[in-house]
């Protein structure tokens, strides 16, 4: 790639029409988020995500401030995850053939993490499945063409493959249940329980939520369908959030809190290179059974080669940048600054699984300069997942800097 393009930063940006401007009957063929009107006042900058816009930037926050509001308090961010329903007598065996999991086990209130692969085992996108009834699914979806998938694969099954017109918008934080309760119209039930979905009331408005999210904060996520009156819906959401605190976010309020908890990003940190085993994911593979890539999985490396690192005083540049003893041996997928750890973070793909935690690495950095750092396990912290299971209330009120490098390991 040209340096010249290297340096650029490429967006979608909102632009009002001139008087004189007749219509533009091919200008958009991009989905937008129907609340997407609330990110406007923040001269918002969008990015094409699963075939719709994602904000990338909002000028009501930093990136650092987001962060601490997902720690501290309560977001608000409209996604581009992009729902389509897989329903008929065949669902389910559609759905078996597409993922790697027993989709049979998912049932109806629930959800499920799942993932596709191609033949080669090579994966192609993830996703929250919800079972919304007996023969009816909808798959919220990351960046990917699984639409096109589904109906490849679903020749001579009596299933249909539509889109619902659902669109989704995360509630992350831990005030995120405090704001629930003040919006239903009644109490939420104590076993209400992480990966569940429920059907409430919201103004008078039926509405699908989910315990859920992409922050691993305690939250929730709303599924907003074309009989909603989804202005009142998100109006309210956003004045009763405000008096808890909570601001509209972009794409920076996850970038470090996912990074920090492994959650993987579809088409960066995994792609149709790298199997589910070697990214970390092969507990989420049943090869007893039959779907899509089994034969090659069977066959594949089962060593993973996804790690987490933390890098000292800098960011790392995502590339072919990280070096140990002059010479490349993987490449850093995500990366960004952890205001908490005070520390750039990442997650890094290995070419040899014989590196892993605890070796210690030169990362060419953001600042011009190589900085050491230390490949690490995924979550950096809160291994068992108890703040977004609301078993860990504990919130921040500093930063808890990473200890760094020991001596040893230099």
């Amino acid at each position: 790639m040209s340096k010249n393009l290297k340096n650029i930063r490429f967006s979608v940006k909102p632009i009002a029409p001139e008087n004189d401007e007749r219509p533009l009957e091919l200008a958009r063929t991009i989905g937008v988020h129907p609340l997407t009107y609330q990110e406007l006042p923040f001269d918002p900058e969008y990015s094409i995500y699963a075939g719709r816009l994602t904000p990338e930037k909002l000028t009501n926050a930093t990136a650092e401030e987001m962060y601490w509001k997902i720690r501290k308090e309560l977001i608000f961010r409209h996604t581009g995850e992009h729902p389509y329903e897989i329903s008929g007598p065949d669902a389910l065996k559609l759905l078996q053939k597409i993922f790697p999991r027993d989709i049979s086990k998912v049932k109806k209130g629930r959800c499920s993490y799942q993932f596709a692969c191609y033949h080669d085992g090579g994966m192609i996108t993830d996703g929250l499945l919800l079972r919304i009834d007996d023969d009816r699914y909808w798959f919220a979806q990351a960046e990917g063409d699984m639409f096109s998938w589904y109906k490849a694969q679903a020749e001579g099954l009596n299933v249909k493959i539509t889109d619902p017109d659902v669109w989704i918008s995360q509630i992350q934080g831990p005030l995120s249940m405090q704001l629930l309760e003040n919006l239903i119209d009644s109490k939420l039930a104590e076993q209400w329980k992480y990966f569940d979905w429920k059907e409430v009331n919201i103004v008078d408005e039926k509405v699908i939520i989910s315990r859920t999210g992409f922050s691993n904060e305690l939250g929730w996520e709303i599924y907003f369908r074309p009989e909603n009156n989804i202005k009142k819906l998100g109006d309210l959401i956003l004045k009763e959030g405000s008096k808890l605190g909570m601001i509209i976010t972009a794409t920076p309020v996850f970038r470090c809190r996912r990074i920090e908890a492994g959650l993987l990003s579809a088409g960066q940190d995994f792609t149709n290179h790298t199997t589910p085993f070697s990214v970390g994911l092969g507990k989420f593979v049943d090869l007893e059974k039959d779907f899509i890539g089994r034969d090659a999985l069977k066959k594949a490396s089962k060593e993973i080669r996804t790690w987490g690192i933390r890098i000292e005083n800098s960011v790392g540049i995502k590339g072919n940048t990280i070096k140990l003893e002059g010479k490349n041996i993987g490449q850093l997928t995500s990366s960004t600054w952890s205001p908490f750890q005070v520390c750039g973070v990442g997650i890094v793909h290995l070419i040899n699984s014989s590196i892993g935690p605890g070796a210690v690495v030169d990362v060419e950095c953001t600042d011009g300069k190589s900085h050491k750092g230390e490949i690490c396990k995924l979550p950096m912290y809160d291994p068992k997942g108890e703040i977004v299971r609301g078993i860990n209330k504990t919130i921040p009120s500093k930063p808890e800097p990473w200890i760094g490098i020991s001596t040893k390991n230099k």
